[in-house]
């Protein structure tokens, strides 16, 4: 495409910048990532306020999801992407992370984001049990049967 002016130059540039944040697993990536070290961070303030850790392992785990949080915001602009922009909203789900200080593991809120959910179901445990057939042309060509334990809890 030829640009015939500046402005066409910047839409383009801008259109660009645009789709480069849009497109691509970059912020997919890195909003799984936030919403992961968000709910390690949850399940550590659960296990302080039971006081399952010592000092020790709190400022271990205070350091790690620092710079955890640190790398994710220097790939955010390395990606050009607002840190904002992790928080999709799910519509009649909610937003898959909660606003800033609107929620405190084992609290419970009026509007419970997807992370409130996990972290809650992490904290209760589930087990998922199921079976998968995959096949073409009528024919079975994968059975899978899965069992699932999904908890924060040693088993």
């Amino acid at each position: 495409m030829l640009c015939t002016s500046v402005d066409d130059s910047k839409y383009l540039q801008n259109t660009a910048s645009k789709s480069k944040n849009e497109a691509g697993l970059a912020p997919l990536f890195l909003t799984v990532l936030e919403l992961l070290r968000q709910l390690m961070e949850a399940q550590i303030i659960r296990r302080m306020d039971q006081n399952y850790l010592s000092e020790s392992d709190l400022d271990r785990a205070a350091v790690s999801l620092q710079k955890l949080e640190e790398q994710i915001l220097h790939l955010c602009q390395i990606f050009e992407i607002d840190p904002a922009d992790l928080n999709i909203n799910l519509g009649e789900f909610g937003t898959l992370l909660p606003s800033s200080g609107s929620y405190y593991p084992g609290e419970p809120s009026s509007k419970p984001s997807i992370l409130e959910l996990l972290d809650r179901l992490l904290n209760t445990g589930i087990v998922v049990d199921g079976e998968i057939d995959l096949g073409l042309a009528q024919l079975d060509l994968i059975h899978a049967k899965l069992q699932l334990v999904l908890t924060s809890k040693p088993i």
